[in-house]
């Protein structure tokens, strides 16, 4: 079978985009009138932050120097720790991943984090060195790096490329041909295809991106999605050139798209399995829990409310990892809460609904979720996503937080600096392993703590060259307290904030001082307060607006 499926994972910035630009190129898939740089990062915020934020799928058809030719059905995946799941989807429809690391950066946090969610699916790598045309490109170095972090592939060759120039490409083409395997499928038995990603269409429904493991699909096949049992006729079948290109037929080791006509994108999850409604296959794919949000936070809009709602339920049409309620704040009006995977997430909305709908909101401060036993006997547990709905600190028996496992792979010689980073965030020590020059340490640590600025500041203090991996581990008593904050003593509720008591009197303090030059003034002073547990922790005085003297301006 004369197809590859593959994906390309890398740390950020490190030319994956370029890579996968130059491979439609000279595959012949886009021209060069059509070719951009970063051409399968569409979106304006994945062209500012140089980061692929939501994957991609394009087919390409290569004819190999054995005279053959082979389609290359290629999944973009992003590069960002706060998007894994992106890539956890791109990867359970591959059979094989190019690792691509910067010859001037060398091998960088994403970089093995990425390689082991390739190892844990069991797929074949192949390392690549990029950027080896660059006048500070150390390619030796980032060869033994590689070698040295990932020991399985200490006999593989690394080829060396320049995704810029294209030098070494059509070697890292022929690499997929002959390393990477064919998909194992079977035209003969019942359809099975894994629903990897999906997306809204206004006018057409739901469109399903699919990988066919067996069977065939044919156009207006009567269809069924396993895990939510919902049968439907496809409207249309097809493949990615990047854009649609409608097919009669699509076989058995084909990734591409299958237009539902359903209207509720909540029928479609991803990891369902796509099968025949008359001929249905017996079991379906082991599919994979859907993203779990991280942070939680309010979004207001600073004019219009209904422009902001259609926008909001557009970006949560196709994007399954934003989940978002309707909420009603006091102070700020009608608006949402909404769940993100972490802070870099929340940006992204942010600029996003900006960018493409024109939208400027007012976000709160980012909350995690707390479970809060009462005092009351009822044995029952209330789930608290909103600082809003915290229960009162004498209704209160116990508060349990979310506490995650964490494994942070740093070179020996930052060992102590990271070290201290963990503790300065409530990280408890767990293991330390080596790994050649590398350390790997596990630490449990609050989910509050890593889910706002944790990974900037891990990337800024070892220059990229530690990774995180996370997952979750239980949930753990914690002595955390409500802080509501009242100007001119009327309590703002979206300012309603959550932290432990013993960081509390710092966060207050730089919480009232910050209101003070940005509430505007009235012609009476106004007093901004920090509550917690009907106590005043930190108070400062808005001052009023004063008379302009003789001669001031």
């Amino acid at each position: 079978m004369n197809i590859r499926n593959f994906a390309i994972i890398a740390h950020i910035d490190h030319g994956k985009s370029t890579l996968a630009d130059r491979i439609m190129e000279m595959t012949a898939t886009i021209t060069k009138r059509q070719a951009s740089a970063q051409l399968l990062d569409s979106m304006a915020v994945e062209q500012a932050h140089g980061v692929t934020v939501k994957s991609r799928t394009v087919r390409n058809i290569y004819h190999a120097d054995d005279g053959q030719d082979y389609e290359f059905n290629f999944i973009d995946t992003p590069g960002h720790v706060a998007f894994n799941y992106e890539v956890e989807k791109s990867l359970s429809a591959t059979e094989g991943a190019i690792l691509l690391v910067d010859a001037t950066q060398g091998v960088q946090a994403q970089t093995v984090a990425n390689y082991r969610l390739a190892r844990k699916t069991g797929i074949v790598v192949l390392p690549v060195v990029n950027k080896v045309d660059s006048a500070s490109a150390e390619v030796d170095k980032t060869e033994h790096q590689i070698r040295t972090a990932f020991p399985e592939l200490k006999d593989s060759p690394i080829l060396r490329i320049s995704a810029k120039t294209g030098a070494g490409v059509h070697d890292v083409l022929e690499v997929i041909v002959h390393r990477l395997p064919a998909p194992t499928a079977d035209n003969s038995l019942p359809l099975k295809a894994l629903v990897f990603d999906s997306e809204c269409d206004a006018f057409q429904g739901v469109i399903a991106y699919v990988r066919l493991f067996d069977g065939g699909l044919s156009a207006q096949n009567s269809l069924t999605l396993m895990a939510s049992n919902r049968s439907f006729k496809a409207k249309e079948i097809g493949i990615l050139t990047p854009n649609r290109l409608s097919q009669k037929k699509l076989a058995a080791g084909d990734v591409g798209y299958v237009i539902t006509g359903l209207k509720d994108p909540q029928l479609v999850r991803v990891g369902d399995t796509l099968t025949e409604t008359g001929r249905p296959t017996e079991t379906a794919l082991p599919g994979y829990a859907p993203a779990q949000s991280m942070v939680f936070a309010g979004v207001y809009p600073q004019d219009d409310y209904p422009t902001l709602k259609d926008a909001i339920t557009k970006l949560a049409l196709n994007d399954p990892s934003l989940h978002v309620t309707a909420a009603v704040s006091d102070a700020l009006g009608p608006g949402f809460y909404c769940g993100f995977l972490g802070i870099f997430h929340l940006q992204i909305i942010k600029e996003r609904l900006h960018d493409e709908y024109g939208v400027d909101v007012i976000v709160t401060a980012p909350n995690v979720t707390y479970q809060v036993t009462p005092n009351n006997g009822s044995g029952a547990v209330l789930t608290v996503t909103n600082p809003q709905h915290f229960p009162d600190f004498n209704t209160i028996e116990q508060v349990e937080e979310p506490m995650m496992r964490i494994e942070l792979t740093t070179p020996a010689e930052l060992l102590n600096d990271v070290m201290s980073l963990a503790n300065q965030h409530k990280g408890v020590f767990v293991d330390m392993t080596n790994q050649d020059e590398l350390v790997v340490l596990t630490y449990t640590i609050p989910l509050s703590e890593i889910a706002y600025s944790f990974f900037n500041e891990l990337k800024s203090l070892t220059h990229g060259y530690a990774s995180l991996s996370t997952s979750f581990a239980n949930y753990a008593p914690a002595d955390v307290v409500r802080v509501d904050v009242q100007i001119n003593y009327a309590k703002v509720d979206a300012l309603t904030f959550i932290t432990h008591r013993n960081d509390v009197a710092d966060q207050a303090q730089k919480l009232v001082h910050k209101l003070k030059y940005v509430v505007p003034r009235r012609l009476y002073p106004m007093p901004v307060q920090a509550i917690v547990e009907g106590k005043a922790i930190a108070r400062v005085d808005i001052p009023p607006l004063r008379k302009k003297r003789s001669g001031e301006r």
